[in-house]
């Protein structure tokens, strides 16, 4: 499969280019402004690339030996066609919405899909594994793609376009394009809170410093391979969610595991550091913290603010313990309309609740990398 794949991506590039015969110059202004069939408006970056966890993961687990998949029903039961897509989701992605909104497709697909038509190959691909983190080893446990394979999978693409393109054109759709990084919950909900081995390594604070020094080398290596443009998410209030409420109990008067928010506010208020250290350290780089806590937060203490009728628990099953495998089509008891909930499993968002904040990082957050 892998040969197979880097052979149709050879054959799909060179059809583009072997048209683009009118130079240099014209070709980097055809890849800047593409000839999108997409309706979706102007193109503002000639394309989107994202790294991490399942918020920005639409499919790449499908292709690889991992229970951790969510490519059956019934997620996906309100995406394109109906059709379950590794989306943890009922629908569309936030990064679904952000492509659409800086005018690229309306879908971001994922890069070991050996189905990956021209139009995806040159305005992006999401490199993100459900379940991954920061930290190696919370993607080992359930065998799926850490952070590294990712960077390595980018580095392959880059290479590959490079030979097809050419070095300039490769280098200013790369430079221009923008990088979004999302990870971080798994390491503490997935890893630190359920494996004695970074406990006896780490208190909660040195973790959390842990995690934030693997993401700022990750971006520097981003930024070494052309990369210029970038939004790092931080991640939202896990004892927010059903699942963790369902797992530790006693909730604060606000219906949430007050210790578990506590640490992540913690830990974003380290990395919305970091990040402004590398607009000092990295002198050609656009970056941005986004802040996902707050807005989520806002979210899910006041649904009906927001179109919402359930915050408490998901769509999918009881909602309170059901999450990517174990919400199936063995859970009789589904909701029937899942855009009145917040979540739809008893941790991921329904895709009116990722429209909603897609919306808020473009206004908020990628218009500064713009």
């Amino acid at each position: 499969m892998e040969q197979a794949r880097y052979i149709y991506l050879f054959i799909s590039l060179v059809q583009c280019f072997l048209v683009c015969v009118k130079g240099g110059d014209e070709c980097q202004a055809d890849i800047r402004a593409g000839n999108s069939d997409y309706n979706i408006g102007v193109r503002q970056v000639p394309a989107l690339f994202t790294f991490g966890d399942s918020i920005v993961d639409p499919g790449n687990n499908n292709f690889i030996p991992t229970l951790v998949k969510a490519n059956f029903p019934p997620h996906g039961r309100d995406f394109i066609d109906q059709e379950p897509t590794g989306r943890f989701c009922n629908g569309k992605l936030s990064t679904d919405f952000i492509a659409a909104g800086l005018g690229l497709k309306d879908r971001l697909p994922p890069f070991l899909d050996p189905l990956l038509d021209l139009q995806d190959l040159l305005t992006g691909v999401s490199f993100a594994s459900a379940g991954t983190g920061y930290d190696n080893l919370t993607a080992e446990a359930i065998s799926v793609i850490p952070l590294w394979k990712q960077m390595e999978y980018f580095k392959e693409y880059k290479s590959t376009l490079t030979e097809m393109v050419g070095e300039v054109n490769s280098s200013f759709l790369i430079g221009e394009a923008i990088f979004l990084i999302s990870a971080g919950t798994n390491d503490f909900l997935g890893n630190y809170n359920q494996f004695p081995l970074r406990r006896q390594q780490f208190n909660i604070e040195e973790y959390e410093d842990f995690l934030v020094e693997i993401c700022s080398n990750f971006i520097e290596k981003l930024y070494k391979a052309g990369g210029r443009k970038f939004g790092v998410y931080g991640i939202p209030p896990p004892g927010c969610l059903p699942l963790s409420k369902t797992l530790y109990g006693q909730p604060n008067a606000e219906g949430c595991i007050q210790e578990l928010n506590k640490h992540a506010v913690s830990y974003n208020t380290k990395l919305k550091s970091m990040v402004r250290g590398l607009k000092l350290s990295l002198p050609q780089i656009k970056v941005t913290y986004i802040d996902i806590y707050n807005s989520f937060h806002d979210i899910v203490q006041n649904p009906v603010k927001y179109g919402f009728e359930i915050s408490s628990r998901g769509c999918c099953g009881t909602g309170l313990t059901e999450v990517g495998p174990t919400c199936n089509s063995k859970n009789t008891n589904t909701c029937l309309i899942a855009s009145k909930y917040v979540f739809w499993d008893a941790v991921h968002s329904t895709e009116k609740t990722y429209e909603i904040t897609a919306k808020m990082v473009l206004e908020a957050y990628i218009s500064k990398l713009l």
